[in-house]
């Protein structure tokens, strides 16, 4: 598959700057369709990017004959659904994180996959990310020794949105289409990037709570996990926190310093060792989910590999579940 046409079940926000324009970055890929359910929003995309075309039916951009990819931007609980058409429609597929909005559903993605022979690709870009290499350069270095603990903790203050009227939430408080709240939709970047650096989670449990009582979903979350070299690590969300305690932190301890570094703000990596305290700055490009979509377009065109694939990303969705009580 030397020249990939794409086509996006799903073009809102995500496909604006993060995705969307990478896809036509890449030498021999371009979007050729777009789809959404309201029509004005495909309209709309399709004519500001110059896309020829744009349904409002899946099966249709599915079945178009000039597609020969599809890229999933919808929220999470129809990942499943749309990776599975287009893979038993012959199609390789870029799917969003999370992978689906529960465990299970990744297995079936996963079945078809290998049933089909089609590849799934999952939206884990900070994987490819400059910044995130850099950080597991520093560990697998062994800059800081031999990690023995890690620790995330991440607080945030409540959105206008969350304020809404029930009926008015967005998606991702709506835990039948999202999985869960703000930490199904924000702490898979944090989990898979973990398990990229230190491998998988084999154990993981949480408690959850809602304390802000603006909406159902949980804004409380706190976590202990454990890696399958051994290592315990821990995580602690909150997304009704006051502004003073805002923080988006992970915090890598080794036995001859420690790491810490931001998932979502890409504050300068300090690293903390006997020789003293660095702070390392890391620029990403302009469209951060560029250099995985471009590993991907690589991998279909024969060029190189990828392994952001559907089979990675499930067990992040295990830890999710398991740590929300779900599993």
């Amino acid at each position: 598959m030397k020249i990939l046409k794409w086509g996006f079940v799903g073009c809102g926000e995500v496909c604006e700057k993060k995705s969307g324009p990478a896809f036509s970055e890449v030498e021999g890929s371009s979007v050729v369709a777009v789809m959404s359910r309201r029509a004005e929003i495909a309209r709309s995309y399709a004519e500001r990017h110059g896309v020829r075309r744009w349904y409002t039916d899946a099966q249709q951009l599915i079945d178009d004959p000039d597609v020969n990819a599809v890229y999933v931007a919808t929220p999470p609980s129809s990942h499943a659904t749309f990776a599975i058409m287009a893979m038993k429609a012959g199609k390789p597929v870029y799917v969003e994180k999370p992978l689906a909005s529960t465990y299970d559903d990744c297995a079936r993605i996963n079945y078809v996959s290998e049933q089909t022979g089609v590849p799934c690709f999952v939206a884990y870009y900070r994987r490819y990310l400059p910044y995130f290499q850099r950080v597991k350069e520093i560990v697998d270095h062994g800059v800081i020794g031999k990690v023995v603990n890690v620790q995330v903790r991440f607080a945030v203050p409540p959105r206008e949105l969350d304020y809404a009227h029930p009926e008015n939430l967005p998606w991702r408080l709506q835990p039948d289409i999202g999985g869960g709240g703000y930490f199904y939709d924000l702490a898979p970047h944090q989990l898979d990037l973990l398990q990229h650096i230190f491998g998988v989670i084999l154990e993981a449990r949480g408690i959850c709570a809602n304390r802000g009582n603006l909406y159902t979903a949980e804004d409380s979350v706190s976590a202990v996990f454990r890696f399958e070299n051994g290592m315990p690590g821990s995580g602690s969300w909150s997304f009704v926190a006051h502004e003073s305690a805002r923080e988006d932190r992970i915090l890598v301890i080794g036995q001859q310093g420690s790491l810490s570094f931001s998932v979502f703000t890409y504050q300068p990596i300090t690293v903390h060792t006997s020789q003293g305290i660095q702070h390392i700055e890391v620029p990403n490009p302009p469209y951060v989910q560029f250099p995985l979509i471009k590993k991907v377009c690589e991998h279909l065109q024969g060029l190189s590999v990828c392994t952001c694939t559907s089979v990675s990303a499930t067990p992040t969705n295990w830890v999710l579940d398991r740590i929300l009580g779900k599993l």
